[in-house]
């Protein structure tokens, strides 16, 4: 896999959450995550909420993959729950069956197609959210420094 020089900086190592419930579609994930070359992996799997809140009290992880094959309920409850947490400025990417199946949406930042799943599709997908996550932090920043230098100017 090529990786440009100017797009390692962004992820050094993969430190990953997998979350899901199918044994057999969580190895194929598992398969590409350890074939993305030169960066250190490090990930750790969950089942269920419980498992999740174990797994975050000693793991800190920068991206969440969760496969939708969870119950639709149960998927939105855990999304909620994650962008509620000390996780919620981690990105989090739906592993999908399809296009045509609705999925949670809020609080998810990339959706990826199992059929197509490469490891070159997960690391893009990881430079992807980390340079969206990046740009939405400078414009939020940028943001309120310019609200207050606007509120200032308009003072009478």
């Amino acid at each position: 896999m090529e990786v440009k020089s100017n797009s390692v900086a962004l992820v050094d190592d993969l430190k990953v959450l997998v979350i899901g419930n199918n044994p057999i579609e969580l190895s194929r994930v598992f398969d590409n995550l350890n074939s993305i070359s030169g960066k250190k992996l490090i990930t750790e799997i969950a089942f269920d909420f419980k498992s999740i809140r174990e797994r975050l009290q000693n793991f800190k992880p920068n991206f969440i993959l969760i496969d939708d094959n969870i119950d639709k309920i149960e998927l939105k409850s855990m999304i909620q729950s994650l962008n509620r947490r000390r996780t919620k400025n981690i990105p989090i990417t739906i592993l999908k069956n399809s296009n045509y199946s609705e999925s949670a949406t809020s609080g998810v930042m990339n959706f990826l197609l199992k059929d197509n799943l490469t490891s070159e599709a997960l690391y893009k997908s990881f430079l992807d959210v980390t340079r969206f996550k990046k740009t939405h932090e400078y414009l939020a920043n940028a943001y309120h420094k310019r609200k207050g230098q606007l509120v200032r100017l308009l003072k009478p």
